[in-house]
This record gives C-alpha cells, structure tokens and sequence, in this order.
C-alpha cells in the first residue's frame, strides 16, 4: 500500500509526534509499504492546502501520528473524512470528546465508570470558590491541568494553597478550562488496546516525582513494567473496564487508557487517549511486544483496521 504517514503538527506535542512518525514510517516500510513521511508544518508552507495536494496522489490510507490540537481533536480526522480518505485511529467524534478531559469524565460517569472527584472552571474563576470546591472533593493534594493537552503538559500536583495559584496559570497558559481532579494515592497503570483487544497492563514508575513530561521522553527516568504485577483477577477487571472505556467512546484501532489503582485496589480511570506514542519504547508497543506482536506488525494491523472499516462503509453506502 501507499500510506501517508502524518506528523508534526503545531501543537505542543510537535516534538513527540515527529518520533512517533518517523518510527511509524520506518515500521511500515519494513513491511514492503510505500511510505511518504508528511510534516505538516504551516510555518514552513505544509498547510492543509499542501496536504491536499499529497491526498491526491493515489494515496490508500493516512497513519494519523499527530499529537495533540487539531490532529487529536477531530479536526484533521474530519478533513480526511471530508476527502473519503482513509485514516488510522478515533473517528471525528470519538477524537474529539476523548481530547476534552472534562467531557471524557462525564462519559465516565454517566457509564458508571470509576473516575477521581472532580470539578472545572474557565478563566473567569473565583480563587474562593476553587478553595471551597477542592475541599468538597476531599482537599489536597490535588491534580491541575489543562482540560485538552496531552504527554502532561501544564499539569501539577498541587500539595497546598501557597502553589495552588501558579499551577492554575500554568494549566490556563494552554487551555481556557482547567480540570481539578482528587489526586489518588497508589499505582499509575495504563492499558493499551488494539483492535478492540486488551494488551497488557503497564505499570509506570517515575524514579522521583510524578509521570511528568521530563520523565516521560527522558531515558532512565522512569521504570516500566509489563506485564504489570498484578493478581489475575484484578487484571482482568481493569482491562475490562477499560475495554468498555474505549468501546463506549466509540474508538477505533488502537487508543490507551490510563488509569490510578489506590492502595485499597480500586481502579480510578483518568481518561484515553486516542493516538498514544508509537515510538519503539512507548507504551503501546511495549505491551504488544509482551503479547508478542512486533513494531511492525502492530503498525501495519493498525493500518489494515482502517482499511478494513473503509471497505465496510464502502460496502454499505454502496460503492
């Protein structure tokens, strides 16, 4: 196949998304595939109207491996639908609500899935107020961040009032809205899904501090471990929650959904993200390759998913 690899972008997780594009590209071509690595970069001139001139030229599918903003939020996803391109990962709406971390917790709720207490304000708020409502979710130490980034970017842990106020404008310096949410004593886990499969669980451990940005992309900041040590029965119980956070989010292909497991064994889920890293050390890869499916096997299943579903709808409409 010809596949479009799409990278880049113009949002905070730039950096991230040109590695998991350029592991992308370099898995699928191990595959035999014909691959064009796309950076779109409007301050270069590689804006959606140069995009479009690439869409064109016999392309049989795009690899979504944009991070963040408009690539994760279903605005590129719509494009491509607009153009009856197929496209890896979320549909539009899907992409969307999973990108806002509020409305993912009310999906949560409403599905009576375990997610920590929460609230939310814009930017018009009243620090009284705030004080009064982290109180009512159980009082610090408490999680801040930006209702729509992702790799933890503008997000604190915040232990007392004297920080409370500069981790606000941090998460407001990248979003409107800012989630406050219970902080949860316990174990990071994350469960990555393919193909509407559980792959094993991921345990994270930051060798200091908390899953930050730093100690995500630097090395030897923090351990993995895969198969996370967990009894099996509460294995299973997490992946099947999660499963079901993935399915009533309506997702596609592949996503990870992270969690907290509490000291009492309580699983609190945070929210998914739909287009997780894809370098050969990120999270989705390390738990397929515990299930025993390469880079670039898992990379090329993942294509073959969006072209199946785009034969499906083809199918269906007729043509």
């Amino acid at each position: 196949m010809k596949i479009l690899v799409l990278m880049g972008g113009s949002s905070s997780e730039r950096e991230v998304s040109l590695s998991t594009g350029a592991s992308v590209a370099r898995g699928l071509r191990s595959k035999g595939h014909e691959v064009v690595e796309y950076d779109l970069n409007p301050h270069e001139g590689r804006d959606i109207a140069d995009l479009l001139n690439h869409l064109t030229n016999a392309i049989d599918v795009v690899f979504i491996a944009l991070h963040g903003g408009a690539g994760e939020n279903g605005t590129i996803q719509a494009f491509l639908e607009l153009l009856n391109v197929p496209y890896t990962g979320s549909g539009v709406r899907s992409s969307a609500i999973c990108m806002d971390k509020i409305a993912t917790k009310i999906f949560f709720e409403h599905h009576a899935i375990a997610t920590p207490p929460w609230f939310s304000v814009k930017e018009d708020f009243d620090s009284k107020a705030i004080v009064e409502r982290i109180e009512g979710i159980g009082g610090f130490p408490i999680v801040v961040k930006p209702s729509d980034q992702g790799s933890t970017i503008g997000v604190s842990i915040v232990h007392g009032l004297e920080s409370l106020g500069e981790a606000i404008d941090l998460a407001h310096r990248y979003s409107p809205r800012v989630l406050f949410e219970r902080y949860i004593y316990g174990r990071e886990l994350s469960v990555p899904i393919l193909d509407k499969a559980a792959l094993p669980i991921v345990e994270i451990r930051p060798k200091e501090g908390f899953y930050d940005y730093t100690r995500k992309y630097t090395k030897g900041m923090t351990t993995y471990h895969c198969p996370a040590p967990l009894e099996e029965s509460l294995t299973l119980s997490i992946q099947q929650e999660a499963l079901k956070a993935y399915e009533i989010l309506g997702c596609n292909d592949f996503a990870r959904v992270d969690l907290r497991l509490d000291e009492n064994g309580v699983a609190y889920f945070l929210e998914i993200n739909t287009i997780p890293g894809m370098t050969e050390t990120s999270l989705v890869p390390m738990a397929a390759q515990a299930a025993g499916i390469g880079f670039a096997d898992l990379v090329e299943q993942i294509v073959e998913g969006a072209i199946g579903r785009a034969l499906a709808v083809r199918h269906k409409s007729g043509g």
